[in-house]
């Protein structure tokens, strides 16, 4: 009895945290704190109202007996936009290239959940948040004022200039505020070489096809 008391009332307080949005589908990749789309799963990333947290990047999403963590790196005007496969999967338990779908607002709750959830949505070594070297060092500034913080604690610099890796260097650099504000890279910081073999995809809205962020190719 004592220990069902204690499930229902994490149950309750998990509950209580869950907000209900109407959510919508976003089929380009984008950041507005310059994560690198070539490293993490564009396929599950939240483009959310207000400002990215240096904390609070990862929410929990859930319609019905669905749910998915997404990588909270973007601010959008207003709107609560996911990733277009991620707000297919939701509904069909498809991915958007097999069943693709139209559509407006769909009601689905969420609630911030620890960083650590989203660790699979990282492909860097130590799951570390990819940041691009030459425009992301505002946000992890603000990060870095906050030292216990998730991002100035797991991050890591890329000479890679754009969020859909397009130029730049596929290195990566390293920030010693002693020395310089700035980070120091393999060549040299922010320059705009194409650069290949890093892609980032988008999966189109309503056919579901899937191209190239950076050339709009079909794959």
């Amino acid at each position: 009895m004592h220990a069902f008391t204690i499930t229902s009332a994490l149950a309750l307080a998990a509950g209580a945290a869950a907000t209900a949005v109407s959510t919508t589908p976003h089929d380009s990749y984008s950041s507005s704190i310059g994560v690198l789309g070539c490293k993490i799963n564009t396929d599950r990333v939240a483009y959310w109202p207000g400002s990215v947290d240096c904390n609070n990047i990862c929410v929990k999403l859930t319609y019905g007996s669905r749910s998915v963590n997404l990588l909270r790196i973007d601010q959008s005007g207003g709107a609560y936009d996911i990733s277009y496969d991620a707000w297919v999967y939701l509904q069909t338990g498809q991915s958007a290239t097999a069943e693709p779908l139209t559509g407006g607002g769909v009601a689905m709750e969420y609630e911030e959940v620890d960083a650590s959830e989203c660790a699979d949505l990282i492909h860097t070594p130590g799951n570390k948040l990819p940041l691009s070297a030459s425009n992301s060092m505002n946000f992890l500034a603000s990060c870095l004022a906050q030292p216990n913080s998730f991002v100035a604690k797991n991050h890591v610099l890329y000479n890679i200039c754009d969020a859909i890796c397009t130029l730049g260097h596929d290195e990566e650099c390293k920030l010693d505020l002693n020395v310089s504000n700035q980070p120091s890279c393999g060549h040299t910081l922010g320059l705009t070489t194409p650069l290949a073999g890093a892609p980032v995809f988008n999966i189109l809205y309503q056919t579901g096809k899937t191209v190239v962020a950076g050339t709009g190719e079909e794959v």
